[in-house]
């Protein structure tokens, strides 16, 4: 159970002040402060809940634990549960908090949703859109695994962890919104509905590509350092 609610704990609070640093204050902070939102944020639960969960926060991360032999199915499923519960409820409270401004519409102000076409903040592709999902999720793995397995130096996996985050926000914020993370779509996409809802198919399946690979190339040794 401890595990269960740091998770739950950690999803919610990166739901809540990334897609809340769009929504509540992306005019005045850019896609810049968006993008340090999503990255703080993991920094600091990666220290404040890492040493319960390890951070996972995230179905793909879990998902890729699980392809590596890191973690067993049973596990993955507990993480999982715990971790759109944890994005439904944030999203549900951001949206009680925006609706308390003057002016707000849900329909045109949004959660912080992701999506293409149309609906993708640059008005990328579909295909723009699921190769950047799959490719940044893979990376984002990749670090994680890397700057978390023994011959790593502990103390600076969640900074390693939390840049890297950044920076696939400043690339990828017109592609999509960002994903990497189908929790992090989910929550905002129950309550938006529409499009939000119809896209989601590709912010559940690329990460879940991208972070499948992630799990195989760590689970065949190639990021691994030498005993």
């Amino acid at each position: 159970m401890k595990k269960f609610v740091a998770e739950l704990i950690g999803t919610f609070t990166l739901v809540l002040f990334g897609c809340g640093a769009a929504v509540l204050a992306g005019e005045q902070v850019g896609q810049l402060g968006i993008a340090f939102a999503f990255g703080l944020t993991i920094t600091g639960m990666a220290y404040g809940i890492g040493p319960i969960s390890g951070c996972h926060i995230n179905p793909a991360v879990s998902f890729g634990s699980f392809v590596s032999g890191r973690m067993p199915l049973n596990e993955m499923l507990l993480y999982w549960a715990a971790q759109f519960v944890g994005a439904v409820v944030a999203a549900g409270v951001l949206y009680l908090i925006a609706s308390g401004q003057s002016g707000y519409d849900l329909a045109s102000g949004g959660l912080g949703q992701n999506g293409y076409g149309e609906h993708s903040p640059g008005g990328y592709s579909l295909l723009s859109g699921f190769v950047f999902e799959i490719v940044a999720t893979f990376i984002f793995l990749i670090v994680i695994f890397g700057s978390t397995q023994k011959a790593a130096p502990g103390a600076v996996a969640g900074m390693a962890i939390g840049l890297t985050l950044t920076l696939i926000h400043i690339t990828g914020i017109q592609v999509t919104g960002v994903s990497v993370n189908p929790a992090r779509s989910f929550g905002p996409a129950v309550f938006v509905g529409g499009a939000a809802l119809t896209q989601l198919w590709l912010f559940f399946v690329a990460p879940l590509i991208g972070a499948g690979l992630a799990g195989l190339v760590l689970k065949a040794g190639i990021v691994e350092a030498e005993e």
